[in-house]
């Protein structure tokens, strides 16, 4: 299974990006998926999820109401609508895959791919 993250890019405080993360080497449906971040100096963090089947969202308080996880099975792409993006979110963003239905533990990771909001 590979994951290929992209769509970050460079953007003013207040504006918006959408990541993309495209599956390949098995269906996408086979696996509950999460979007995670890391900034420089810090550990990496939980961001966003998605179950199988979209029936259940997951979102850390620090995104709640600002960004959106979203799946296209069929595209077997994942994505992250991120709004109002504050300058706290600059990190390198990463997608991950687990196989389980709803959540966790995450079994594969992306390349990642970087987000820096400039206030």
């Amino acid at each position: 299974v590979q994951l290929q993250a992209s769509g970050g890019g460079l953007v003013q405080a207040g504006g918006s990006l959408r990541l993309s993360c495209v599956v390949s080497g098995r269906t996408v449906s086979s696996y509950a998926m999460g979007w995670f971040r890391q900034a420089p100096g810090k550990e990496r963090e939980f961001v966003a999820g998605i179950s199988r089947d979209s029936s259940r969202t997951y979102y850390s308080d620090s995104v709640k109401g600002r960004f959106t996880i979203s799946r296209d099975n069929a595209e077997s792409t994942v994505y992250l609508q991120m709004n109002n993006l504050k300058p706290q979110d600059t990190a390198v963003y990463y997608c991950a895959a687990s196989g389980s239905r709803y959540y966790g533990p995450w079994d594969y990771w992306g390349q990642g791919t970087q987000v820096t909001v400039s206030s």
